[in-house]
């Protein structure tokens, strides 16, 4: 074991969050480009892009789950979470390449219908990022005490993760989707293959039994149900955001704008939109969050976040008639979308079992994957039929809203921090 792992310095907290900033990349590339090459490359419909963003949600369903439930129980390679973020990244490094290539593939396997390429693969494309993201994130528990240093932990993982998100969208924005591809590839594989042979996974991971030993809760199914319902609400309104942005662009910012420029112009907005949204969501959660949880709770400061960023959409909706004042808008969401990708995380490990932390890992990212499943499947038809696209926005705003009254039911768990020589003992 590394001495900056002994010490849990601020290196090893950098250092683990790379494989989960690998996944957030990937995720990010997906992101922005995606929608853009399917409606302009493809000349797909925007409820046909709903559709091979379906394809995400239900490779997470299965995959985060089920390799949750396997990486608690397995050991091989020299780690329990380590096998699935080499394969995972592999996977996922190759598969970004598909991404701007489907025509390609297409008529190398002699098929027309470019719609269930697609399909295919978003569908590879994220069962491999599913594969890793639980592990990713699973593994951050596992080598962290409970408290302020789990909660350093997550908050470290967005800074890092949100950081190069920025970077994603900032070369897409400045260089071209063609040009942020091919560099998401090297990373992917880097930061999820390399870290995890400077990492030591801890052998044994406490049972619930001797986790109530040392003071620590059992499952609180409880409050599980209600983080759960909490989240997939936030998750409701960021995956309608995320899937269907393009609409509202094109509907509001690009009727005077050449049609040859439009597809390069609206291109160049989402990712500045992105941009400036994870720019405020890297920054915000080890600089400012983590600091204002220690003195009110994390789930005070997240449910706050939560309703800035419900402001943030319905902002959108009375103000963004042009880019400018879409990207401010895009900053005051990002004070949620920085909660939303940290703090629920230290807030769910700290209710369950320690030792089925993957699993429940597994259960936490359904409240992730089913609502953009909703979004894909249901939202995107009822947009498709909507001919004011500032309903897009205002799915996002209620949906954000409903999700910071449910934070109120969660309580919170303060002044019960475990010891880190019990946590050093226990390895």
């Amino acid at each position: 074991m590394l001495d900056i792992q002994k010490k849990i310095s601020n290196t090893f907290y950098a250092l683990i969050s790379l494989p989960s900033t690998a996944m957030g990349f990937a995720l990010s590339i997906q992101i922005s480009a995606l929608s853009w090459l399917l409606t302009t490359k493809y000349n797909l419909d925007i409820h046909e892009v709903g559709i091979v963003w379906a394809a995400g949600p239900l490779a997470g369903i299965f995959g985060q789950v089920i390799v949750g439930l396997i990486s608690d129980k397995v050991w091989f390679w020299g780690g329990r979470r380590r096998p699935f973020v080499l394969i995972g990244g592999t996977l996922a490094a190759l598969s970004l390449l598909a991404l701007p290539n489907i025509d390609v593939i297409s008529s190398a396997f002699g098929m027309t219908n470019l719609l269930v390429v697609a399909v295919i693969v978003a569908l590879t494309l994220d069962l491999s990022i599913n594969i890793s993201f639980n592990p990713t994130r699973s593994i951050i528990a596992d080598v962290t005490p409970e408290g302020e240093p789990r909660t350093k932990g997550y908050t470290w993982m967005q800074t890092i993760s949100g950081f190069f998100g920025v970077f994603a969208y900032v070369v897409g924005a400045t260089m071209g989707n063609y040009v942020l591809i091919n560099i998401g590839v090297v990373i992917v594989f880097l930061f999820s293959v390399v870290p995890m042979f400077f990492v030591t996974e801890p052998k044994e991971i406490l049972s619930e039994a001797a986790a109530e030993q040392i003071q620590k809760t059992a499952t609180e199914w409880g409050q599980l149900w209600k983080i759960y319902i909490a989240h997939g609400f936030s998750w409701i309104g960021v995956q309608t955001m995320f899937v269907f942005i393009i609409a509202f662009i094109q509907q509001k910012m690009m009727s005077d704008v050449d049609p040859a420029e439009a597809s390069a112009r609206a291109g160049q907005i989402i990712a500045i939109s992105f941009a400036v949204l994870n720019t405020v969501g890297f920054i915000l959660p080890a600089f400012v969050l983590e600091p204002i949880a220690k003195k009110i709770g994390r789930v005070r400061v997240h449910l706050i976040a939560v309703a800035v960023m419900a402001a943030g959409y319905f902002g959108i909706v009375l103000f963004a008639q042009d880019a400018m004042a879409l990207y401010v808008m895009m900053a005051v969401c990002g004070i949620g979308w920085a909660s939303i990708v940290s703090l629920p995380f230290a807030i769910m490990t700290e209710k369950v079992d320690k030792s089925r932390m993957g699993f429940f890992m597994g259960i936490f990212n359904l409240s992730v994957v089913l609502p953009q499943l909703l979004v894909s499947l249901f939202i995107g038809k009822f947009i498709l039929d909507s001919a004011d696209k500032n309903i897009i926005f205002i799915i996002c705003g209620v949906s954000l809203a409903l999700s910071s009254v449910c934070w109120i039911l969660v309580k919170e768990k303060r002044g019960e921090e475990t010891p880190e020589k019990t946590f050093s003992a226990s390895h």
